[in-house]
């Protein structure tokens, strides 16, 4: 019998309708997942981050529009997806600017992010923390 055992995936969705006021339904969703892990304030920031973007600048913030979170807990590590309905997608922006920090948060706090999709099928930002 092997001693290493593989650590089992864990996988949490749901789907949230556009609004701004889902960015504080989304965090609590993700806190009662993480809570009590090391890094569970930097996640619950993070997905803040996403999921305001995802309601701001996306077709998710149309009227009817909806995001979806999924979470993913393997052994120590966790990933955060954030997917969208689509649009433009705007990087970060210039010093000065109202807007356009909140990927440079999550580049800070996340081991790694990314994003996959495009304007037309949605997008989907994610990003990668450890936890214990």
């Amino acid at each position: 019998m092997p001693t290493n055992a593989a650590v089992p995936l864990i996988a949490w969705s749901r789907a949230f309708p556009g609004t701004p006021a889902q960015v504080r339904e989304a965090r609590r969703f993700l806190s009662t997942i993480v809570a009590g892990r090391e890094a569970a304030d930097d996640a619950v920031l993070c997905l803040s981050e996403l999921v305001t973007n995802a309601t701001l600048h996306s077709y998710s913030g149309r009227p009817g529009g909806q995001f979806t979170v999924r979470v993913e807990m393997n052994g120590n590590s966790f990933r955060i997806e954030v997917h969208d309905e689509g649009g433009s997608w705007h990087g970060a922006g210039a010093p000065g600017e109202l807007h356009g920090r909140g990927l440079s948060i999550v580049s800070r706090l996340a081991r790694d992010w990314g994003r996959d999709g495009d304007s037309e099928i949605g997008w989907t930002v994610w990003c990668e923390l450890d936890c214990r």
